[in-house]
């Protein structure tokens, strides 16, 4: 007998050889009918695994992330087995699970049509009505290669496997693909599916290799989730920064600019300088000191700060090491700069802490393949800065930078659309970190213990740390779902030493400072992405572009308009007078579009009255109005960042 120790923290006993199913009917019938797949000690496996030791077993439905993820998993096999139904020739690559779906990646001569996905999707749907068993079974090596041998795709990942690997298979019909699994027992619960998109994506994920067609789709157990879900997708689409940000003219991306590098348009540029003043002065308020350094650098700055061993293939480098005798590279990070700014001059423990900031515009080599938007791009500006502080200062450093960022996020109306990430260092990825075991372990204590100090609700994940320290990431969903870290705060045990940066104690002895690194708003572009889905586009009055349109009813009161217009821009207002010959209910709506936050009317009433007939996006039409009160109430509003 074994011992199953299940989620709720109780203790069954089963014979050895049970199956995950069979401790599911043992629990209950009803749990049993809804199961997808398992967890024992932690790991996913399927119904099918054979328990023959003590275990902690946990049943997973489709109200878990594991649960539907098997069942998307399966659902991508049947994409695979519908795709090769219909197109023999197509080689299959990769399907797995992603966040709210699946896809599959195939190698077929011309991409697929909307049409191919209404074939392939109805033949999905008559495979899972045949309702084909699902069969899994392990071959050695060189029978795996022999059954997948038209397959280069599976041959080539056969070969990346490790030697004693197991090599598993599923079979569904007539159909068997190369996978680790899990899968569910049948197809029967795939209830609804839906092909969503197809897009290109290169053989795993490299820009080198082949571009191959990969097929985005969902499945759910009921129709209802499905539909509820295809209408979120159509809202996240008009949210969507990438296509509102060109609609409503805040940037655009130009092909012989090159790929990561929008161009901010006048109206995304003015957003940018708003938040980048704000930040500038508040930092300003809490101490902070400004710095400005360089855009590049020779190799020997990296070389000392670690960036040249351990994130070259992401730096743009300028010039070559064999036949240059100086060897330049746009920066990656601003640290290097600063530390030398500090070294300038020695310090004492008095002068701690010493806290520098910089607006600074980064580089990085991203993957053609990686980039997106604002989010993901080439260049950038951070606002970026440097703590240097006692071992006795860095909890009370910490706690101000955090500080700082909820403030930021709190004003911009995302406190509750994040979350914390507490990124520790893998010590099997040695090539990714610096190799210090020992200031390893005892940074990310010192980390965990301040963020269960400051109460921070956080994860923890693994091989997600900077080379050179852990961080708190602070992540932020976009509108399809993936996930971006926007603003990261770390604690650097390396770099002072690597810098040699020191101060003077109390008792006169050079130590080495704690360094943390962080941002107060992450970089501006993708604050601005996650700002225009946030708002769909309708800003805050602080933030919009453009605050106030004006429309006069027709041209025998444009010098009231202007009067009005420079009465406000003298004030601070950012407002557009529209003084074309057009009637005022199409102005009206075009300005609706561009989603002014307030419209202000003038006719013949309010020119004689001095007022504004005013329309809001809060509270829609509000009618005649002074234009001093109405004046007064828009500074407040601006004045007080109100959302």
């Amino acid at each position: 007998m074994i011992k199953v120790t299940l989620k709720d923290g109780s203790v069954k006993e089963f014979e050895a050889g049970v199956s995950i199913l069979d401790i599911a009917k043992g629990i209950s019938e009803g749990l049993a009918r809804n199961a997808l797949c398992g967890m024992v000690n932690d790991k996913v496996v399927d119904l099918r695994y054979i328990l023959n030791e003590d275990a902690e077993v946990a049943i997973c439905t489709f109200d878990s992330q594991e649960g539907k993820d098997a069942l998307r998993h399966t659902a991508s096999h049947v994409l695979a087995y519908a795709v090769k139904r219909l197109f023999p020739e197509a080689k299959i690559a990769i399907g797995p699970a992603i966040e709210n779906g699946f896809y599959y990646d195939f190698d077929k001569e011309n991409a697929f049509s909307a049409e191919d996905l209404e074939k392939i999707e109805a033949e999905m749907k008559k495979i899972v009505k045949e309702n084909p068993q699902i069969e899994r079974f392990e071959l050695p090596r060189n029978e795996a290669l022999e059954l997948m041998k038209d397959e280069p795709y599976k041959v080539e990942l056969i070969n990346d496997l490790p030697e004693g690997e197991i090599i598993s298979f599923y079979k569904i019909g007539d159909f068997t693909d190369l996978c680790a699994g899990p899968h569910i027992m049948a197809l029967k619960p795939i209830k609804a599916i839906k092909l969503l998109r197809s897009a290109g994506a290169y053989w795993k994920g490299d820009e080198k290799n082949k571009m191959l067609s990969r097929i985005y789709g969902t499945a759910f157990l009921k129709a209802k989730d499905l539909e509820e879900h295809l209408e979120a997708l159509e809202e996240a689409k008009k949210r969507d920064h990438n296509k509102l940000g060109r609609e409503l003219k805040l940037f655009m991306t130009d092909e012989k600019v090159g790929q990561g590098l929008p161009l901010l348009m006048p109206k995304g540029a003015k957003i940018v300088q708003v938040l980048q003043r704000w930040i500038e002065d508040e930092e300003e308020k809490r101490g902070y000191i400004l710095t400005k350094t360089p855009l590049m650098a020779k190799s020997d700055l990296y070389k000392v700060s670690g960036h040249w061993d351990h994130y070259k293939d992401g730096m743009f480098v300028l010039g070559d090491e064999e036949k240059d005798d100086e060897v330049l590279a746009l920066r990656p990070m601003t640290c290097p700069f600063q530390y030398t700014i500090y070294n300038a001059e020695q310090h004492s423990y008095r002068d701690l802490p010493l806290r520098y900031a910089e607006t600074s515009t980064l580089f990085r080599n991203e993957a053609s393949g990686e980039m997106h938007g604002l989010i993901r791009v080439r260049q950038f500006t951070l606002a970026d800065g440097h703590l240097v502080v006692t071992p006795e200062q860095l909890e009370d450093e910490f706690r101000g930078v955090v500080d700082l960022i909820n403030y930021v996020m709190t004003t911009l109306g995302i406190e509750k659309d994040i979350t914390y990430r507490f990124s520790k260092w893998d010590p099997k990825n040695k090539e990714k970190y610096i190799d210090n075991p020992e200031a390893w372990e005892s940074t990310q204590d010192i980390m965990r213990n301040i963020l269960n100090h400051l109460g921070i609700n956080y994860v923890e994940a693994d091989d997600e740390a900077a080379f050179y320290g852990p961080k708190l990431d602070i992540q932020f969903k976009n509108v399809h779902g993936k996930e971006d870290t926007i603003i990261t705060v770390q604690i650097d045990f390396a770099l002072a030493e690597r810098f040699n940066m020191t101060y003077v104690d109390k008792n006169g002895d050079k130590k080495l400072p704690y360094i943390i690194h962080r941002s107060s708003i992450g970089c501006y572009e993708r604050t601005l992405a996650m700002l225009i889905e946030k708002y769909a586009g309708a800003l805050p009055t602080w933030l919009a572009p453009v605050q106030v349109k004006l429309l006069p009813i027709s041209d025998k009161y444009n010098d009231y308009a202007d009067e009005v217009i420079r009465s406000l821009r003298n004030s601070g207002v950012r407002v557009e007078g529209d003084f074309r010959a057009e009637k005022i209910g199409y102005k009206i709506r075009e300005a609706r579009l561009e989603r002014a936050p307030y419209i202000i009317v003038v006719g013949e009433k309010e020119a004689n009255e001095k007022s504004v007939s005013v329309r809001s996006r809060k509270n829609g039409d509000e009618g005649s109005m002074n234009f001093e009160e109405f004046k007064a109430r828009l500074l407040k509003e601006i004045e007080t960042k109100e959302i």
